[in-house]
């Protein structure tokens, strides 16, 4: 695994970018992650009598997910939700910046006297990202809003599962990170009108069902089609067969997808069933889904005969779709992950060295890149006082009045 040294120069694609991140927990986080991948100077501002939530996702004492998504950032800790001098700071900071992230329940920012028509008085240009889990308006928009909810509500996990088993919920952020993705796009789309366009700044309103939902797709449009609900199929794909994994001679995963019939008739000569191409059970992607357990029973039947490595050296030698199930150490290991770096690992005070995603866009001429390790609590508070106008004695009173923290 290649290892990242701090410190490189900032070339990524969106220097000179200054965000400020006011979001806790997951889904501004992994949109501010990516922006300041990509070389944004993100300062995430948190509340100076408690820090980020995100923080206190810890394994073993160890904060991993917090080092890991918040590289790259800056940290000012600041009370500007009870505090008018920690207000004004935030509206000083305000108007030197590009964009604006929170996630406060819709009404937050506005009660803290602190709403988008105030911010565009200040900053006309400012891009302001709201992420809630239901949405600015609506009916439910009053509601608590964890992803949780809403991949239940979405119909995400109504669909995820065996067929004789429960609805599954994700073991993972998966609509906070969805919408993590959505915004910062957005944002830069955003961002574009403005310094491309000459327009103003404007409030893109995020929720994490809204995020869910576009990634589900044409799920309704198939309960139409079909007069029903989207079955669960455990590993087997919704729209094409054969997909799924079989388990080899020696208790190891294959996966192994043939989506398009080029690929099936390839599959079927390949294990020696040419007989199937022109089977009327298995002739076209609709009788294959049709009768997928028959097709997954002759498939796994072939790989359950042999060992892993025989199954992978002789899918890939016959141009055939499949590869290995890995955990999440197991894929550090890998040749090829290796090589390209899709993980590298970074230096850490705690861990002595974080295995983490690499950046996932290679840019050929601006590429981002891992600069710094993820902020302790208020990091960079006094920096940020100075580069508004503070000295030190106003950086000392405001830390005794607790208005600001500094950290080390």
């Amino acid at each position: 695994m290649k290892e990242i040294q701090m410190g490189a120069p900032n070339l990524g694609p969106l220097k000179g970018m200054r965000v400020l991140d006011l979001s806790r927990l997951l889904a501004g986080n992994f949109l501010s992650y990516h922006l300041a991948d990509l070389g944004a100077e993100v300062i995430k501002i948190e509340d100076a009598r408690q820090p980020d939530p995100l923080r206190k996702f810890t394994n073993n004492g160890v904060d991993a997910t917090w080092k890991v998504l918040a590289r790259n950032k800056k940290s000012l800790a600041l009370d500007y939700t009870r505090c008018d001098k920690g207000r004004q700071l935030l509206l000083d900071l305000v108007r030197g910046a590009d964009a604006l992230i929170e996630n406060f329940k819709p009404g937050g920012m506005e009660k803290f006297g602190l709403g988008p028509e105030l911010l565009h008085e200040i900053n006309p240009k400012l891009v302001i990202a709201r992420v809630s889990g239901w949405g600015q308006d609506g009916p439910y928009s009053h509601k608590p809003g964890f992803g949780t909810l809403v991949e239940a509500f979405s119909g995400f996990a109504a669909k995820s599962g065996f067929p004789d088993g429960d609805p599954l919920l994700p073991n993972l952020g998966l609509a906070d990170m969805i919408t993590g993705i959505t915004g910062a796009f957005s944002l830069l789309a955003a961002l574009r009108e403005v310094e491309v366009r000459g327009g103003n700044g404007q409030v893109i309103d995020l929720a994490l069902l809204d995020g869910i939902v576009s990634f589900l797709g044409a799920d309704p449009a198939v309960c139409q089609a079909t007069g029903r609900p989207i079955p669960r199929t455990g590993n087997k794909g919704e729209v094409a067969a054969p997909r799924n994994l079989y388990l080899s001679k020696d208790g190891r995963y294959i996966a192994l997808s043939a989506s398009m019939q080029s690929m099936v008739d390839r599959l079927f000569r390949a294990i020696g069933r040419e007989d199937l191409i022109d089977n009327p059970n298995f002739k076209t992607n609709e009788d294959r889904i049709r009768n997928s357990d028959e097709l997954d029973v002759i498939i796994g039947n072939f790989i359950g005969e042999r060992s892993a490595e025989e199954c992978l050296a002789f899918f890939e030698a016959q141009g055939i779709t499949a590869g290995p199930l890995y955990n999440a150490m197991e894929i550090l290991e890998d040749t090829h992950v290796q090589e390209r770096g899709v993980y590298v690992k970074v230096n850490d005070p705690d861990m002595g060295t974080v295995p983490m995603p690499n950046i996932a866009a290679r840019f050929s001429g601006t590429p981002g890149a891992i600069r710094s390790l993820a902020p302790a609590y208020g990091q960079d508070t006094k920096l940020l006082m100075k580069e508004i106008g503070l000295t030190d004695g106003d950086i000392q009173a405001l830390e005794q009045e607790q208005v600001i923290v500094c950290g080390k």
